[in-house]
């Protein structure tokens, strides 16, 4: 459900996505820092949708792993703008295989923190697709805005989008 990107450096934002909940009611939890990844999405209350998602893609213990990972975040209003019946088809236990290839395109290995995004820049994905960032008019990952950057975690970096990114098709 998470997809990590694979980032260098840089320092946190914590404070910037804070004043980001007026328009975008992203909450953070608690010393997010001292949180993995999933831990850190559990205790966020408009990633809800995307910690189910992880959760029925079996990617929990994965997630909550070394790391370190940049994950592109989808919030639930993200999930709720997919075509009706998607999400609900998504996380029947048949449909895993699909759920799992989405939920790591949204994952690179590595700390990318929003100081190491260029436009233009590609970068593959867990899923093994390249995810294509602009900066013009704000950081964008395959189209879908920015709308928190650099979340930190221990294992990593959550940037949390306003779309859920689809991969190509084979």
């Amino acid at each position: 459900m998470f997809l990590a990107l694979a980032c260098g450096g840089g320092s946190s934002k914590t404070e910037e996505a804070k004043e980001e909940t007026a328009a975008e009611p992203v909450q953070e939890a608690p010393a997010a820092a001292a949180q993995d990844i999933v831990t850190l999405a559990v205790g966020t209350e408009t990633l809800s949708t995307l910690v189910a998602a992880v959760k029925a893609g079996g990617l929990v213990e994965t997630l909550q792993g070394d790391g370190p990972f940049t994950v592109f975040a989808p919030t639930d209003e993200a999930f709720a703008a997919l075509p009706e019946g998607t999400l609900e088809s998504l996380l029947k236990p048949e449909n895993k295989d699909q759920l799992v290839a989405i939920l790591t395109y949204h994952v690179v290995a590595g700390k990318v923190m929003s100081t190491d995004l260029s436009d233009g820049m590609k970068a593959a994905t867990v899923n093994g697709a390249e995810i294509t960032i602009t900066t013009s008019g704000g950081a964008k990952v395959n189209g879908a805005s920015v709308v928190a950057a650099d979340v930190e975690a221990s294992n990593g970096v959550v940037h949390v989008i306003d779309q859920v990114i689809l991969p190509p098709s084979n």
